[in-house]
């Protein structure tokens, strides 16, 4: 499956080094979802373009699409196209049974508390999960993936690009967004 992440991309870093497609930034985790940075790093991407855009751009809602937009500590956004082998093992949170064996409820799962869902997710990472599947609080019909640093090795780049206002993947978000 091939899966897509939105990032502060440094061009001539290495594959899995600092700020590139594949690094998994686990210096700059503990807010996030499914952040648990003193056991693991993680991933967060989409299984579609937009998604993974929408991502980043949500916080600008509202407001007109700017270039500035598109950069993260001084680095350009870049989309970045991962493919991940059928093998990896996704916890997906959007099936009811997976929900009832974990003792997990939908409202439990799209919450946006931390103090819930980053113990879920540690509570999953240690049944050895290459990562969580779960629905987009923007649009229930997008998939996201959490992926945990244990996967590093099975993931392989297809693409990436650093993002212009003139994507059609920006685009997209800045019209579901407003911007």
């Amino acid at each position: 499956m091939i899966l897509h992440r939105c990032f502060a991309w440094a061009r001539r870093a290495g594959m899995a080094e600092p700020d590139g497609a594949l690094w998994f930034p686990r210096s700059f985790q503990g807010e996030g979802r499914h952040d648990n940075p003193d056991v693991y790093g993680c991933l967060y991407l989409a299984d579609r373009e937009v998604s993974a855009v929408v991502e980043q751009l949500a916080r600008f809602r509202g407001q007109r699409l700017l270039p500035s937009m598109l950069v993260r500590r001084g680095r350009p956004l870049a989309l970045a196209a991962i493919e991940l082998p059928d093998r990896a093992r996704l916890v997906d949170l959007d099936e009811p049974a997976v929900l009832a064996v974990n003792g997990l409820r939908p409202s439990l799962v799209a919450t946006r508390s931390r103090e819930v869902t980053q113990p879920q997710a540690l509570a999953l990472h240690g049944q050895g999960a290459a990562g969580l599947r779960w629905w987009s609080t923007y649009e229930s019909l997008w998939a996201n993936a959490t992926l945990f640093d244990r996967a590093a090795a099975l993931l392989r780049l297809q693409d990436v690009r650093a993002l212009r206002e003139d994507d059609p993947a920006v685009q997209q978000a800045a019209g579901l967004l407003g911007l």
